[in-house]
């Protein structure tokens, strides 16, 4: 896959997801309570994942920081469940090499946000 196609690709699979993540009972309502504008949101993930994917170093911010302002209505669970919509639509929109790389790199991001959300050590200070 060219890196034109990689970026095509990219645009067209952020929304297609969020689309599922907006209408999942689970992951959806916090979704909608911490998303105010859908096409920023979009995007932002966009840039996210070129980045991760390309190396492109589009995306400025720091994913952690807006997981921790919603750890209240999280559960380790709802990783569980993103990561699961993902596969899905990664495996139906991509070629499955790409696929797979991306279904990797989400899976190890999922498990480092359950880690640092819900798992801490007894008298160890963790900065983000």
């Amino acid at each position: 896959m060219s890196r034109a196609e990689a970026e095509a690709a990219i645009a067209a699979l952020v929304p297609a997801f969020y689309e599922r993540v907006r209408a999942d009972a689970l992951i959806g309502p916090v979704f909608a309570h911490a998303v105010e504008d859908w096409d920023r949101h979009h995007a932002r993930l966009v840039d996210f994942w070129s980045s991760v994917m390309m190396g492109t170093g589009r995306f400025k911010g720091s994913p952690m920081q807006a997981h921790l302002r919603n750890k209240d209505r999280i559960t380790p669970d709802m990783f569980d469940r993103w990561l699961a919509l993902w596969n899905e639509v990664t495996g139906e929109m991509l070629p499955s090499a790409a696929a797979n790389e991306m279904q990797a790199r989400a899976r190890a991001m999922a498990e480092s946000f359950k880690l640092a959300l819900f798992f801490r050590i007894e008298g160890v200070v963790t900065r983000y």
